[in-house]
């Protein structure tokens, strides 16, 4: 046999190994794809945390997700997600074959993709693949990091308190959902008060409360595990005074104290600021993640 008929051979035995798996069923789905991202969870927070979201507030959602798994000879190597009008989001992914299946598979059930979020490998070959199937050129939008804290260091404590929002900070906090959006992202979603309202219902939004107000922050549970908390927000006339810290001091203790092991926290690479307050409160970096959008 050719060495050409070889190479055909083994590229017809991996393909069939190979298999790409949709779920319309998103408890059947974390059931079958939980294993895989607790063993890394730090890496895989924003997907448990939307699985959560899914299985226990679905209608925080408009859309059907798109939920996803390829696997080999019956074991997972990577999983996607996408709650739209989102972007695709991308698992660690352990054989990068399976980002073409990927793209093959929302390529052909015509999905309009605004982007796609993951590890910085992950994001990148997902990106180059959709262009090459899709003929959408792609452009970094944003670089974020990953921090896991497991302990809360000593730090000095600015003036105020942490409380639990209540509906009566209802109108402050839209207010600071919608400036944080203009702020991260340079648009509004258009869906921040349904989010504070979602957020209010599940106490767990907080502020940071020196006589007013001066910072907020969301935390979620995510697994019996751990926690993560993000987005923080302070408006710029309260800002440089430690606010933010201790805000995320405290809740990172408050999570521990409710049984988390572990907190987990995104940064944007963009803002040096916040990169090094979260590690003097204890977060270590894990892992880069990238946005890209598609245009």
């Amino acid at each position: 046999m050719s060495l050409r008929s070889d190479l055909f051979e083994v590229a017809k035995v991996y393909e069939y190994k190979m298999k790409l798996h949709r779920f319309d069923d998103a408890s059947q789905f974390y059931e079958r794809v939980k294993d895989y991202l607790l063993s890394q969870e730090a890496l895989h927070s924003l997907l448990l945390g939307i699985c959560n979201t899914l299985i226990h507030n679905p209608q925080f959602y408009d859309c059907q997700p798109y939920l996803a798994t390829v696997e080999m000879d019956g074991k997972i190597v990577a999983v996607a997600m996408r709650t739209p009008p989102r972007r695709l989001i991308l698992s660690k992914i352990e054989d990068f074959a399976a980002v073409e299946a990927f793209a093959q598979d929302l390529h052909s059930h015509h999905e309009q993709l605004p982007g796609v979020s993951g590890l910085a490998a992950e994001a990148l070959a997902f990106a180059q693949a959709w262009q090459a199937i899709a003929n959408q050129s792609y452009k970094l939008e944003m670089q974020l990091r990953i921090h896991q804290l497991n302990k809360v260091q000593p730090i000095p404590s600015s003036s105020g308190d942490l409380r639990l929002a209540s509906e009566d900070d209802y109108l402050l906090l839209v207010d600071w959902y919608k400036a944080f959006a203009i702020e991260a992202f340079g648009f509004v979603e258009g869906n921040e008060e349904r989010k504070v309202k979602h957020y209010l219902s599940q106490r767990s939004l907080y502020l940071w409360q020196d006589q007013v107000p001066v910072s907020m922050a969301l935390s979620r549970v995510l697994t019996p595990n751990s926690g993560s908390i993000g987005p923080v927000y302070t408006p710029p006339e309260y800002r440089r005074k430690g606010y933010a810290t201790s805000c995320v001091a405290a809740l990172s203790q408050t999570l521990l104290d409710q049984g988390c092991r572990s907190c987990f926290l995104f940064t944007d690479l963009a803002n040096p600021t916040s990169n090094h307050i979260y590690k003097t409160i204890g977060y270590e970096r894990v892992g880069d993640w990238n946005d890209y959008c598609f245009t």
